[in-house]
């Protein structure tokens, strides 16, 4: 059974019904999808849901349906996935989040992705998280970043969803290692990956 997660501002959670309509909105947002090959018509957005669903099934865990705790309104999605393809650096599992443009520049991707590596390093105990997006993404740079995520060029990668010469095919990876710690009071190793900053 899957678990939620609380930040201060944020509650990551399975999808319901009710994110379906929000969430096809916010993927048929050119601005959302500019570093997408398209925007997702309803049926993609619903059968893309569909397959995050399929992973929780499969996993226990996945990219977390995001609201807004003061509101309940839907935002988005943070969280984990496996991707599918391959490339030199897979099999991983990767740290996303994608929120509908009036969320922009408030933190929450950051504040929830937070919560979610705390999620992977301590509770699932996962060697590694990457992340990756097109060069061009500094927006999502810059929360990898924040995240203490660190960037080789060495990693950087042509993604094999997109066919040679496609604007967004060149891709950077971020990668976060699983740290160990001793703790003060227990004396025992714990997971720890540092300061994080909510504001971006």
């Amino acid at each position: 059974m899957s678990v939620e997660l609380n930040t201060e501002r944020l509650l990551l959670r399975r999808w319901r019904e009710a994110d379906l309509e929000p969430f096809a909105r916010m993927n048929a947002d050119p601005h959302v999808m500019e570093y997408f090959p398209a925007p997702l018509t309803r049926a993609e957005s619903d059968a893309l849901v569909d397959r995050i669903e399929a992973h929780f099934a499969d996993r226990g865990w996945g990219p977390y349906a995001a609201e807004l705790r003061a509101t309940g309104a839907f935002v988005g999605f943070i969280g984990l996935s496996v991707p599918v393809f391959r490339a030199h650096f897979t099999p991983c599992v990767e740290i996303g989040w994608r929120l509908a443009a009036e969320h922009w520049g408030k933190g929450l991707a950051t504040e929830g992705a937070r919560a979610v590596l705390d999620y992977a390093f301590i509770e699932l105990r996962l060697p590694e998280v990457v992340s990756f997006t097109t060069v061009a993404n500094l927006r999502s740079r810059r929360v990898m970043e924040k995240l203490g995520m660190t960037h080789d060029p060495a990693d950087d990668f042509d993604h094999p969803g997109l066919p040679k010469g496609h604007s967004l095919r060149r891709h950077v990876l971020y990668r976060k290692k699983r740290l160990l710690r001793l703790s003060n009071d227990r004396k025992t190793p714990t997971a720890h990956h540092g300061p994080l900053s909510t504001d971006h």
